[in-house]
């Protein structure tokens, strides 16, 4: 993909933060907001897709390394069972850490709601990496024709002749 023009990636420097933001908040709040790991990990991903039609195939491919986003895959599955196995005296993934309503949290880093949003922390780093790795996969197995018009390769975004 080539870039686009220069109000595309002016208003995608400003939007694109944004989005990680949000969908870091999503990930965080999710137990008590609608949202969580899944749709948060989402709209962190789409931060990817976002870069690369704004910015074109070739300074979207410098920018991403596969092994980043698998081992950040990874580790949100590793995270999910280790946080799972914390309850496993009772049952699997049940919420041992959970605070009960109005006592003070234990310390400032444990969350009142205990495993529920360390879990949706986990599934956000899993689905965080998962997607992006589908959209690096997705773009990298385009594969650029020659139409026969002598150009070959890439001809632009909304440009296609059949």
């Amino acid at each position: 993909m080539k870039p686009l023009s220069v109000v595309v990636t002016a208003v995608c420097d400003i939007f694109a933060w944004f989005m990680i933001v949000f969908g870091v908040y999503v990930i965080n709040n999710g137990h008590n907001t609608p949202g969580g790991g899944f749709q948060g990990g989402a709209i962190v991903a789409t931060f990817l897709s976002f870069m690369l039609v704004a910015y074109g195939g070739k300074k979207f491919l410098s920018w991403v390394h596969e092994g980043v986003y698998g081992l950040i895959e990874f580790v949100g599955l590793m995270a999910f069972f280790t946080f799972g196995c914390f309850g496993f005296h009772n049952a699997f993934f049940y919420n041992s850490l959970a605070v009960p309503q109005g006592a003070v949290a234990l310390s400032d880093w444990l969350p009142l709601s205990g495993t529920i949003s360390l879990m949706n922390v986990a599934v956000g780093l899993e689905v965080i990496g998962a997607l992006s790795l589908v959209i690096i996969y997705m773009y990298g197995s385009i594969k650029m024709v020659d139409t026969g018009a002598g150009l070959g390769g890439e001809r632009g975004h909304d440009r296609y002749d059949r």
